[in-house]
């Protein structure tokens, strides 16, 4: 599935449980997650959606690990299962 149909998804799927998934994008900062996803319950994560089975790129791999180390949350997608998933862990989050 590509990647662009996963990305509609999720932020069709955040709005119907009363989130915003924003469009994250941060000039002179390559590789930052797709998505930040802010749900009614307080919960805020950054998202990086992918293709059906592709990999993030060593760039993103860093961004992330620079978010994390912030102790934000990041998740990388590449299926409407796992968006599925995902919502209902920041749901009970």
């Amino acid at each position: 599935m590509r990647e662009k149909d996963i990305e509609q998804y999720l932020v069709k799927r955040v709005k119907e449980r009363g989130g915003r998934a924003y469009k994250f994008v941060s000039p002179g900062n390559s590789g930052v997650p797709d998505r930040i996803v802010v749900m009614p319950n307080g919960v805020i994560v950054f998202v990086e959606l992918k293709a059906t089975g592709e990999k993030t790129r060593p760039l993103q791999n860093a961004q992330i690990a620079k978010l994390r180390k912030l102790g934000q949350k990041v998740q990388v997608l590449d299926t409407k299962d796992g968006v599925d998933r995902f919502l209902e862990e920041v749901k009970t989050a």
